[in-house]
C-alpha cells in the first residue's frame, strides 16, 4: 500500500513517515498542497494523509480537488484544528477521517486499515460507467473490448492497458516516466524506444486506417490522445 503524506511541519512528517513504514506502508512526503497534486498527476497512491494548514493550497482545498479527479481515493486530515465546525468543512471538502493533533500513532494506524477496508469494499462496485469514450474510439472496460467507430480493434493485454491510460488522461500531454510507472509498474530507463515501440503499435491498430488520428508525440514531453491537433 503507498501512502501519500501532505505535511510541512518536517518533525511531524518524519514522524508520520517512520511509524507507517514500520506497518509496511511504502510512503512518500510533500510539504504542501500544490507539489501534492503534482505527485499525485504522476503517481498512484491507495491513502493520502493530509495537514490542513498548508502552504500554497490548504489541505481543505487540496481534498477537494483530489475528490474531484478520483472520489475513490482515501484522504485522512490531521490536524490542531479540533472545533465541530472546522471538523465538518472537511468532512464537507470530502474527507474519509478526521485526527486532531497531537494523536497516537496506534489509533492513526486503526484509522488508515478502516479507511483502507472501507474504500476496497465499496470499490469492488464501481460507480462510473464501464465504457471509455473519446471522439469515435470507445473502450469496454468490463469486456476488454475497443472500438473505433464501428470497427473492433484486437489488442494485446498491454497495449490495451496502455490505451486505457491514455485514454483516461485524455487531451493531456502523459510522460514516458508516467506510463512506466503507471502501465508497467516500473522505472526502466526510458531514455529506450520502448515506449515509443508500443505507442506505434497502438498508433497502427487505432489510427493508420481511419480519418482522425488521435494518438500525438508530443516532442521532448510525451503523447496526448486529442482530436484536436
Amino acid at each position: 500500500m503507498k501512502i501519500l503524506i501532505v505535511e510541512d511541519n518536517e518533525r511531524v512528517s518524519t514522524l508520520l513517515k517512520r511509524g507507517l513504514e514500520t506497518q509496511a506502508y511504502e510512503t512518500s512526503v510533500v510539504e504542501d498542497g500544490m507539489q501534492a497534486l503534482g505527485i499525485l498527476e504522476r503517481q498512484s497512491f491507495d491513502l493520502v494523509i493530509t495537514d490542513i494548514l498548508l502552504p500554497h493550497l490548504d489541505g481543505i482545498s487540496l481534498c477537494k480537488a483530489l475528490k474531484s479527479k478520483n472520489p475513490q481515493l482515501p484522504v485522512i486530515m490531521l490536524t490542531a484544528l479540533g472545533t465541530t465546525d472546522e471538523k465538518i468543512q472537511g468532512f464537507d471538502a470530502g474527507a474519509d477521517d478526521y485526527m486532531v493533533k497531537p494523536f497516537e500513532l496506534r489509533e492513526l494506524y486503526a484509522r488508515i486499515k478502516v479507511v483502507l477496508k472501507r474504500t476496497q469494499s465499496t470499490g469492488s462496485i464501481p460507480e462510473v460507467s464501464s465504457i471509455l469514450s473519446y471522439a469515435d474510439l470507445s473502450i469496454d472496460l468490463t469486456l476488454k473490448t475497443v472500438k473505433r467507430g464501428d470497427v473492433d480493434v484486437y489488442l494485446t493485454p498491454k497495449e490495451f492497458k496502455l490505451l486505457v491510460y491514455l485514454l483516461q488522461n485524455k487531451e493531456r500531454v502523459v510522460s514516458r516516466t508516467e506510463l512506466a510507472e503507471n502501465v508497467w509498474d516500473t522505472y526502466f530507463d526510458t531514455g529506450t524506444n520502448f515506449i515509443d515501440v508500443y505507442i506505434n503499435y497502438l498508433r497502427k491498430k487505432i489510427d493508420k486506417n481511419f480519418d482522425g488520428k488521435l494518438i500525438h508525440t508530443k516532442s521532448g514531453m510525451g503523447f496526448i490522445v486529442s482530436n484536436k491537433l
